[in-house]
């Protein structure tokens, strides 16, 4: 027993191989990193106590990209994206009082689900590439994090409308989600849902994901970027999937 991450030596091993993996997806594609960790850590600690210890992960892998993004990222289309997100966090905050937690995830990941088909299908949304397109595509990225904790998911969807090259996407997704875990702290702390034994266990994950990250940044070579819009919808679709089946057995499994 681990007594100071409250956690068998077994969990925290197997925190540590998804951190890892989480890492590596987040350092190749941008993003998915919290989506995978809460998808399968669920198993060890009950997703409330995943989502500040997500954070921690987030805030060491943004350390280590967000330099090397910095010059890439489109930055007018971040910056019109976190405008809107200003707007949106709140209004999904304030909902989450209202609705029913499953049912907005359910929602929220079957529109990712639909969104992210039609992309594989070559279907693209022109008007979410203009600016007022790009502040309401921030709207819904913060409604989606507020309500659902999956605005990152909708942030990539957003981006892979562009029709900007792989490394340009991939930076200004880097970007977007290194300026809106800001607020998120915000929102953590507003709600006192971070303390000293979550930033110890995001700490502890600290090393496998800054490992995965370093790896995952450097396969994504020239190379490989024809490989990178195909892979995150597919990846997009792998996770909302595995996310509405888990939101669904967790319905089943309270009635």
């Amino acid at each position: 027993m681990i007594e100071a991450l409250s956690l068998t030596f077994g969990e925290a091993c197997f925190l540590a191989t998804v951190a890892f993996c989480a890492g590596l997806l987040r350092g190749f594609a941008g993003f998915g990193m919290a989506a995978f960790f809460m998808s399968l850590s669920v198993q060890v600690l009950p997703p409330i106590a995943l989502i500040p210890v997500c954070w921690v992960m987030d805030a060491v892998a943004s350390v280590i990209l967000v330099r090397g993004s910095w010059s890439a990222a489109d930055r007018g289309v971040a910056l019109c994206l976190v405008s809107g997100v200003l707007f949106g966090l709140p209004i999904g905050l304030t909902l989450t009082e209202w609705l029913p937690e499953n049912d907005s995830r359910l929602a929220a990941l079957l529109l990712i689900i639909t969104l992210a088909s039609l992309q594989l299908t070559r279907i693209r949304f022109s008007a979410l590439s203009s600016r007022p397109g790009l502040v309401s595509s921030g709207v819904l990225v913060g409604f989606a994090t507020g309500i659902a904790s999956v605005g990152g998911m909708v942030a990539a969807l957003c981006m892979l409308n562009q029709d900007r090259p792989a490394r340009v996407m991939r930076a200004t997704l880097i970007l977007c989600l290194v300026l809106i875990s800001a607020f998120f702290l915000l929102w953590l702390v507003t709600l006192e849902m971070i303390d000293w034994l979550a930033i110890k266990r995001g700490l502890a994950m600290a090393m496998p994901v800054a490992t995965g990250v370093f790896i995952g940044q450097f396969l994504f070579r020239p190379s490989a970027e024809k490989y990178y819009k195909p892979f995150c919808q597919v990846l997009l679709l792998v996770l909302a999937t595995v996310s509405l089946f888990h939101t669904l057995g967790f319905i089943v499994s309270s009635e």
